[in-house]
């Protein structure tokens, strides 16, 4: 797959998803296809995929260290995840450029806008609310710089992002976590007593047991706040072990509603959810019996979602194409994202997204 992915342009589909002119923008999309790319660089040891990372990394890194296209005053925490390439480029050819970078992304967390506990929001256009996908997109980055150039403090953030969007997403009753909160509770979606969005979108989750599995590489043994954050990450693997579909092993892109008419398994979230079970399996974070349910789901994905075709390219079949909540300010052409079940179930379906193809790299990696 990773091959196939080299094959591929790397960039077209994030001009699908971002519906602009230029296909070459700084995106996280693409910066989780090379992340798991990393992964078979260091399974491998073979130096045509940490080239391939350079190579794409370097269109976008000047000398200065500068971003191309990247603005830190746009305050997106999508914006945060292709960074985590930076840390392997620097380490390997010692180019202060790649360093200097690294510490532009982190002086947009130094002042990106925060709830009144210090959760980050999202995005600057949607104040007041955190969402799972923001802990991949910026807290394993975040535990990175502060492991890499000595800033402990920045543990304790990571650790408070972790904890504090758990406390108020978690539903008592399964376990799951909806996939955003508002604090403000003002947006149409936002349940007026909590605060959530109203569905468990597999994909956040999948995005939040990713983050915390990631984040733990880099929080120290010791750090006064680890066991609590591998017990909210037990939890959260026990709650989509619970839900997981018995005949295929997979995951449903609504989770707890598999027999619901419209509802489909979808596979970036099955291959997310089998990564982070596998990687917390190797580490120790969760039992050994959880490695039964990540390889049920693994030959589910290989079954369902995988196929090659007649040029010999690997291919995933079945992915949400993109999903979110609200909308932002000055966008009343686009359609209000309510969160229902209705909403999920009715985004587009595409192969080959590096939503879907990076998280199968990293599972199968694992």
């Amino acid at each position: 797959m990773a091959d196939s992915v080299m094959k591929r342009p790397l960039w077209s589909r994030c001009a699908a998803l971002h519906s602009v002119g230029v296909t070459e923008k700084w995106a996280y999309e693409w910066g989780l296809a090379l992340k798991s790319i990393e992964q078979v660089w260091l399974k491998t040891h073979e130096d045509r995929y940490f080239d391939y990372i350079k190579t794409n990394i370097d269109k976008f890194v000047d000398p200065d260290g500068d971003i191309r296209t990247y603005r830190l005053e746009e305050y997106n925490l999508d914006r945060i995840n292709p960074g985590k390439l930076l840390f392997p480029l620097y380490s390997q050819t010692g180019d202060e450029r790649y360093k200097r970078a690294a510490y532009l992304l982190r002086q947009q967390l130094r002042t990106h806008p925060r709830t009144n506990k210090g959760g980050f929001w999202h995005k600057q256009i949607y104040p007041h609310q955190m969402w799972l996908d923001g802990i991949y997109m910026a807290a394993p980055f975040y535990a990175e710089f502060a492991e890499r150039f000595g800033e402990p403090e920045g543990f304790d953030d990571v650790a408070q992002q972790i904890i504090l969007i758990e406390k108020h997403t978690r539903d008592p009753v399964t376990g799951l976590l909806y996939h955003g909160w508002d604090e403000s509770k003002s947006q149409k979606w936002a349940d007026p007593e909590t605060g959530c969005s109203p569905s468990f979108w597999g994909r956040a989750i999948g995005w939040y047991a990713m983050g915390i599995v990631d984040v733990l590489d880099h929080l120290p043994v010791n750090h006064p706040r680890r066991e609590k954050i591998i017990r909210i990450f037990q939890d959260a693997i026990a709650s989509l072990a619970a839900v997981q579909d018995s005949p295929t092993g997979l995951w449903y892109q609504v989770l707890d509603q598999g027999g619901r008419a419209g509802n489909y398994l979808e596979s970036s979230a099955s291959c997310m959810i089998v990564y982070a079970m596998v990687k917390g399996v190797r580490k120790a974070y969760i039992g050994r019996e959880y490695l039964d349910v990540a390889r049920g789901g693994y030959a589910g994905i290989l079954e369902h979602f995988v196929e090659v075709d007649d040029q010999g390219l690997v291919n995933l079949n079945r992915i949400c194409s993109v999903a979110g909540l609200g909308r932002g300010p000055g966008q009343p052409e686009k359609p209000y994202r309510d969160g229902s079940f209705e909403y999920y179930i009715g985004e587009k379906i595409v192969a080959n997204d590096h939503k879907g193809v990076g998280p199968f790299i990293l599972a199968s990696v694992e």
